[in-house]
């Protein structure tokens, strides 16, 4: 600016010191281009800090707060819907069903505006949501008999709203908005999982206490509408594991939260019945149970319990043992090779002895003996009999013990025949190492993978 306004004037450098705004004289002394300011006077006051409230801006200045969305009025009921539909299925006219379609799902507001009982009341307590459940499931029967250009309509809607509703804290309105999407029963086409799997993303996002919220939403359900639920979950969980055509989805890589959203939904209505997939093989998933142990983040159905059969959850503690076996004979291994000593390959296993007319008393000495060594593959030597144990001699000690635990003369169990199960016996007991028996037997038995030993 000032080169412009005096262009004899030239420098190769420029010093201001920001004193003040009045600029009084520009000139060349050696080569600098020097700017002379005046100071202003020092007023006694200048120092001080003067704090400003936001009550004492000017009302232009202050920057509105953004308020809650308010809902439209919608007056439209169950009887008149109804109605509605009838005239269209006689008349073939589909125009206002049509609107009354594209209007509800174009967003939450409206979602809330159609199926909320009162526009703009609060409904903010878990026992209350203040749906029109009886609306929502007529509209919902309804959908699948309507022609096709309005089902797609539908699912456009949703996909709008929930890229709309992706970001931002989340209201109970949002909530309600979640809690009636996830009742679709379009969901149930394989063609709708791309959008259905964005829904159970944004649903397993929430935080746990808009969860609980769901948890209590979900109990008001009936049991049809709460079976159906859940049976879209499953469906959806095993249908993208095992797809009937290896296109039928994108990339397993491109989509892999597909499944752990939909575990994390299942979640809530677990917390009201049980649940359970089967017929998935969980065996192949264990590995990443055993990684995610160093890795939390690391999806695993093993996380989730309560998905489980108890013939799946049988085949993973036996998995596991087998994994801790290995890994219990190999420390010993190489701890033995550490100390440069001999290597004895009965380290690997747990080796007891016992004579069969002491049984019952010489498993508990040799049990309690090498407690550190029960997770090791089990060897049994019956003292006086030659032999080598390749399973049929653990066998035989498992069912012997067993026999000799559970007979109703040695006084441990009594047996139920009602419920054709044994129960602990009603006699006072001084010693309860026995019963200690019993669980580690049990706990081997798993590990060594016999079915001689009757269920616990």
């Amino acid at each position: 600016l000032l080169q412009n306004e005096h262009p004899q004037c030239t420098w190769t450098g420029l010093r201001l010191p920001i004193v003040s705004v009045g600029i009084e004289a520009n000139y060349k002394e050696n080569g600098w281009m020097v700017i002379r300011r005046e100071l202003p006077p020092i007023c006694s006051d200048v120092r001080q800090k003067h704090r400003l409230s936001i009550d004492t801006l000017p009302p232009e200045v202050k920057a509105p707060f953004p308020s809650d969305p308010i809902i439209p009025l919608r007056t439209k009921t169950t009887k008149e819907f109804q109605e509605d539909m009838e005239r269209a299925l006689q008349s073939g006219d589909w125009r206002e069903v049509r609107e009354f379609y594209l209007t509800t799902f174009d967003s939450f507001i409206e979602i809330n505006a159609a199926f909320k009982r009162e526009a703009n009341g609060l409904f903010n307590t878990i026992e209350d949501s203040g749906v029109n459940t009886k609306f929502v499931n007529a509209v919902y029967d309804a959908l699948l008999n309507t022609p096709q250009d309005i089902q797609k309509s539908v699912l456009k809607g949703i996909i709008n709203s929930l890229l709309r509703e992706w970001k931002g804290p989340r209201t109970k309105d949002d909530l309600r908005a979640y809690f009636i999407l996830v009742q679709n029963p379009q969901y149930s086409s394989t063609s709708t999982y791309v959008i259905y799997a964005h829904l159970l993303r944004q649903i397993a996002a929430l935080s746990e206490a808009d969860h609980h919220f769901l948890v209590h939403w979900f109990k008001k359900l009936s049991a049809r509408r709460f079976r159906q639920l859940v049976e879209r979950l499953l469906q959806f969980i095993s249908t993208r594991l095992f797809p009937a055509e290896p296109d039928e989805f994108p990339p397993l890589s491109k989509c892999a939260w597909w499944i752990p959203s939909a575990t994390k939904v299942l979640i809530s209505p677990h917390k009201q019945n049980e649940i359970t997939l089967p017929q998935l093989q969980f065996i192949q998933n264990y590995g990443k149970t055993c990684r995610s142990r160093e890795v939390h983040f690391t999806f695993s159905f093993c996380q989730f319990p309560f998905i489980l059969s108890t013939v799946v959850k049988k085949a993973i503690i036996q998995k596991d043992s087998e994994q801790q076996m290995i890994s219990q004979a190999r420390q010993s291994l190489v701890s033995k090779v550490s100390r440069r000593q001999r290597v004895d390959m009965n380290l690997l296993f747990l080796n007891i002895k016992v004579r069969r007319a002491q049984l019952l008393s010489d498993s508990l000495d040799e049990l309690t003996r090498k407690r550190c060594d029960l997770k090791k593959k089990l060897r049994v030597t019956f003292v006086g009999e030659a032999g080598l144990d390749m399973g049929g001699l653990t066998k035989e000690w498992f069912l012997l013990l067993v026999r000799q635990i559970f007979h109703t003369d040695y006084g441990m169990f009594t047996y139920m025949k009602d419920s054709r199960c044994h129960w602990f016996s009603s006699w006072k007991c001084d010693n309860y190492s026995e019963f200690q028996l019993v669980g580690t037997v049990s706990f081997m038995k798993n590990n060594n993978k016999h079915q001689g030993m009757c269920e616990l």
